[in-house]
């Protein structure tokens, strides 16, 4: 449903007319604004495609045919979508226009197999010929491997020990669930399940060979080394030792407990975390569990499973995650540097959406807060034991320009929380808090990913700019331990790494809007160094790009094709720097007006979203669409007129019962 155009509000008069690149900048910024507005939905809210890696729908596949569910007219489709990111190597990447990867391209060859199209179809020969030039099987995650086990095409021989027993250690002993990530926890319980009980399965059946195993001395998969990894791996020769004992005391009992685990821990719809791998390992789990069709766990599994694809009829996607509290609350924060009033009804209606959207329920994270109160937002529909700080974050900020009933009170829950959240080293993480530990990443299941939650520049950065935003002065404890957790982890170079976005680029334009929100100068060293990296890296034509490979990388720090999401971060970067006026934050700022599309947004073709650095990336189709908008709209409120200078909008004078609360 589109939304009614509603009109910028009036510039400041000057003398004489408006200059023509004032003019084009005010029409950019108008049409941006009602292009945001024309995707806005009937209920207030907005949703964005969340694009991935082929990954997705070739383990979407081989999980239907595993479960009896395959749908032979979506498997068609899903093969369209899987040859669509096929390289011309005939291998398959991790992210847009990356180089293939073993993982990758071994499981688009098996999903291809697997649907049907035989050993001699050059798209199938070309990627067995690219899967073995990378190393083949062996070269692959230990996740990856067990897909190929659970659909029978290959032997469980040689995977780790995932006991489900772990589900008795202490939750914050040294190897307990809480020391994993919250992502992690949810993955790591359904498969203690499926590694225990290994479940056999000819869903499908292939020639033999017709996935490379990989050549003596060709590419490996790293193995750690040092006297932790040898004690680790002596453990887990323990724990297969103890698989193939005639009886296991207590394995009934863990099994039983990590069941219990994974039903108590699914969400309204059915899923666990929101995110594509738990919910994909949960249906495994309760399958092994012998779960079939008609069991309630089931089915609301698969549910929430299939709640994540994207089917025109011609092409079928799965997403890894969906994203509409985050594309709100970025949407919202656009609208209103665009200069959308509070009392517009559009916003008024994102900002009830929002409301109805808070977390009231006590999640994991209650296990290290346990006196902390419920609040704050999650990243999707439905993730209610998962908020996150980040969310909780963009939320408050976006909140702050929409007024509507019920707002102060879910702005002071959220507060609460996002600042009960922090770390004792001032740092702010996404969903956990204290949740440091070195040990659990070395145990060898873990070998793909971020298994832990440490603190974050960006994370931390967007706090303090929603406690800005929520009128906490400067020398609140809280904003004075965030601002100098970030200054110490500013890059030798002046930089910020960005955890959750692509790269430098995100992390430097978010810690300097956050620094000089919480109090810190613009002429402050370490923002004029962020500054000074920012005008480094900058491209010639004024947009800025960095490619995802810098995560691995670092001769790609700040260096990559220009992205309109990129640019825009790089734009707000500068503005909060004091460069507003610069010709650096002019040409920027061109660059996007000229790339402007005829909806009046804009569009990347590659990614610039991080799930985890150096192994996972995300495509947020609503970055080009809200960051430039904001970006634009900043750049436009905070040019020096007459002298004056604004890097942000007024903070929000908190009332009685907000002050109080949060002195």
């Amino acid at each position: 449903m589109t939304a009614a155009a509603v009109p910028l509000p009036a510039r400041p008069p000057r003398a004489g007319s408006l200059a023509p690149e004032a003019e084009r900048l005010d029409r950019a910024c108008e049409r941006a604004r009602d292009g945001l507005l024309a995707q806005q939905r009937a209920d207030g809210h907005w949703s964005y495609r969340l694009q991935s890696n082929v990954c997705m729908e070739a383990e979407y596949l081989l999980l239907g045919r595993i479960l009896g569910r395959a749908d032979p007219d979506r498997e068609r489709r899903l093969i369209a979508r899987i040859l669509d990111d096929q390289l011309p190597d005939g291998g398959f990447p991790t992210y847009a226009a990356g180089p293939a990867d073993a993982d990758v391209t071994v499981e688009a060859l098996a999903a291809l197999r697997a649907a049907g199209l035989p050993s001699g179809h050059p798209r199938v020969a070309a990627a067995r010929a690219a899967a073995e030039r990378l190393g083949g099987v062996a070269a692959t995650r230990v996740f990856t491997r067990m897909w190929l086990a659970c659909a029978g095409l290959r032997p469980w021989e040689g995977l780790p020990e995932l006991p489900p027993e772990m589900l008795f250690l202490p939750g914050r002993g040294p190897l307990g669930l809480m020391r994993f990530a919250s992502w992690a926890r949810a993955t790591i319980v359904p498969l203690t399940v499926v590694l225990t009980l290994r479940p056999q399965c000819d869903a499908v059946v292939l020639e033999p060979g017709a996935l490379p195993e990989g050549a003596p001395g060709g590419p490996r998969r790293p193995v750690p080394s040092g006297p932790l990894a040898s004690a680790f791996l002596g453990i887990d020769r323990v724990l297969a030792a103890y698989r193939r004992l005639p009886h296991q005391p207590g394995r009934g009992r863990a099994l039983a407990r990590a069941e219990a685990w994974i039903v108590d821990h699914q969400d309204v719809d059915g899923a666990i975390g929101a995110i594509q791998p738990p919910m994909a390992y949960q249906c495994l789990a309760l399958h092994a569990l012998g779960h079939r069709r008609g069991s309630p766990a089931l089915e609301r599994a698969w549910s929430a499973f299939e709640g994540f694809v994207l089917d025109d009829g011609e092409r079928c996607e799965m997403q890894a995650c969906v994203s509409p509290v985050w594309d709100t609350a970025l949407a919202m924060c656009a609208l209103a540097d665009l200069g959308v009033a509070p009392d517009d009804e559009a916003m008024r209606r994102a900002a009830r959406w929002l409301l109805a959207e808070e977390v009231r329920v006590r999640g994991d994270w209650a296990r290290t807060r346990p006196h902390l109160p419920a609040g704050g937002w999650a990243f999707e529909y439905h993730n209610d034991l998962y908020p996150d700080v980040d969310d909780t974050a963009i939320v408050l900020c976006a909140l702050g320009g929409a007024d509507v009933e019920g707002r102060d009170d879910a702005v002071l829950r959220g507060l609460r929380w996002m600042l009960g959240m922090r770390c004792r080293d001032g740092g702010v993480a996404a969903f956990d808090a204290e949740n440091t530990s070195r040990l659990v990443g070395r145990i060898p299941f873990c070998d793909f990913g971020a298994v832990t939650d440490p603190p974050s520049a960006d994370v931390t950065a967007h706090v303090l700019e929603a406690a800005a935003r929520w009128g906490l002065s400067a020398t609140h404890r809280d904003v004075t331990a965030m601002r100098a957790w970030l200054l110490r982890h500013q890059e030798s170079g002046g930089s910020w790494f960005g955890r959750w976005g692509v790269n430098h680029v995100y992390g430097t334009a978010a810690a300097i809007p956050g620094l000089t929100a919480a109090g810190l100068h613009r002429l402050h060293p370490a923002v004029q160094r962020g500054v000074a990296w920012l005008l480094r890296v900058q491209r010639e034509d004024g947009s800025f790009g960095e490619d995802c490979g810098s995560y691995r990388d670092p001769a790609l720090i700040g260096r990559g094709e220009p992205t309109a999401s990129q640019t825009a971060w790089g734009l707000q970067g500068l503005c909060s720097g004091g460069e507003a006026g610069s010709g650096a934050a002019a040409r920027a700022a061109r660059w996007l007006v000229e790339q402007q599309g005829a909806d009046g947004l804009w569009s990347d073709s590659r990614f610039t979203g991080t799930g985890f650095p150096g192994d996972f990336y995300l495509g947020y189709h609503g970055y080009a669409a809200y960051f430039p908008a904001a970006a634009l709209g900043r750049y436009r409120r905070s040019r020096p007129v007459g002298g004056a200078h604004s890097t942000g909008r007024a903070p929000i004078k908190l009332t009685g019962a907000l002050s109080e609360a949060l002195v």
